[in-house]
């Protein structure tokens, strides 16, 4: 990879500082992708939880490592590359929900470049921790465009709201149509957890829209951060409308489909003997673990996300130990690792990070 934004004096544009120093402040310290995956600590959040993982696998005797290869090379390749397409499939959905939002708040983003964008920024999340994607995206819009990069954050926060009421929402619909005898406790447990933080970030988002600003100018902050704080309410709350909900609603909904069936698919192709967790299976476990890839002190919440994976599996669904473990690295290589080979060359060949421009989609 080359150097990102603010690693050399090279073509790339830098943008002025306009609201709070902070545009200024996140380009100097937060966006240089090489610098952070030199990073001691980058290093040490990959390392050490695949380090922990092996060791925790390798320790229970439920574990079969010898048989792992022999499932795995044993999958169908054909199902496997379903399993792919259909997950890549997600990336125009992404760009098409997000150009909705982004064209709300005044730009005419083209769904190709919004796209494009999305997938650069995953391959951030899969190298570095903190979720520094989202953040890298909100810089490439900036630079490649006029638009606001406080402004920007907010579509990319309401687009985290949106994906979060969708995934308790199906999660929700999930557990209960795979679980129709009644849910385990531990299932109501997660259940209950869901539905509180869904109460909480509603409540959040009223308080914001109708005191956030009152409260804002009430504190003894600079002047700059409440116009980063008007610009980034803007971006929240103009992105999203009552005529454009149901289409996003709608969208999201899809986009969730498509890792559900990802890991549904996965399943198939390894044809394990006596595991079929369906597809209403495959959506619970897709979406309770995309919950796992918030934590931000792994990238792609490595680690975490394969220790929840197993869990459910083994625990929730019968399946043995060796078997789930089968699964979730089969699910994981797709959604990581293919991430990581396919964004590295594009992360190479893009003009986004140079700055080269986005050109407005017709009106």
């Amino acid at each position: 990879m080359t150097d990102a934004p603010g690693d050399r004096g090279d073509s790339m544009p830098t943008p002025p500082v306009t609201a709070a120093g902070v545009e200024g402040e996140v380009t100097r310290e937060q966006l240089s992708l090489t610098r952070r995956v030199r990073q001691p600590k980058t290093i040490i959040s990959i390392v050490l939880p695949i380090g922990l993982l092996a060791l925790f696998v390798k320790s229970l005797p439920g574990f079969k490592l010898e048989e792992l290869p022999d499932k795995i090379l044993g999958a169908n390749p054909w199902l496997l590359l379903a399993a792919f397409t259909i997950f890549y499939a997600g990336f125009p959905l992404r760009g098409l929900r997000w150009t909705m939002l982004v064209r709300r708040t005044g730009f005419r983003l083209k769904v190709r470049d919004g796209t494009e964008i999305i997938f650069l920024s995953w391959l951030v999340n899969c190298l570095v921790p903190a979720k520094l994607g989202d953040v890298y995206r909100a810089w490439l819009l900036k630079i490649n465009s006029p638009v606001s990069l406080s402004r920007t954050f907010g579509t990319v926060f309401i687009e985290r709201v949106l994906d979060l009421f969708a995934i308790v929402v199906l999660g929700l619909a999930a557990g209960f149509v795979s679980f129709r005898s009644g849910l385990p406790g531990d299932v109501q447990v997660v259940f209950l957890i869901g539905v509180v933080f869904v109460l909480l970030l509603a409540g959040g988002l009223l308080t914001m829209r109708n005191f956030g600003r009152r409260i804002i100018t009430r504190l003894p902050l600079p002047h700059r951060v409440l116009e980063f704080y008007d610009r980034f309410e803007e971006g929240v709350f103009a992105s999203v409308g009552l005529r454009a909900l149901p289409r996003l609603a709608l969208v999201t909904g899809f986009i969730w489909a498509t890792e559900a069936m990802r890991l549904y698919l996965v399943v198939e192709a390894l044809g394990l003997p006596g595991v079929r967790i369906g597809i209403s299976g495959a959506f619970f476990i897709a979406l309770s673990a995309s919950l796992l890839t918030a934590v931000p002190l792994t990238p792609a919440g490595i680690g975490f996300v394969e220790g929840g994976v197993v869990g459910l599996l083994t625990i929730v669904y019968g399946v043995s130990q060796t078997d789930a473990l089968a699964i979730t690295l089969v699910d994981r290589a797709i959604s990581v690792l293919t991430i990581i080979i396919l964004g590295s060359i594009a992360y190479a060949i893009s003009g986004k990070r140079r700055g080269s421009g986005v050109v407005e989609a017709p009106a």
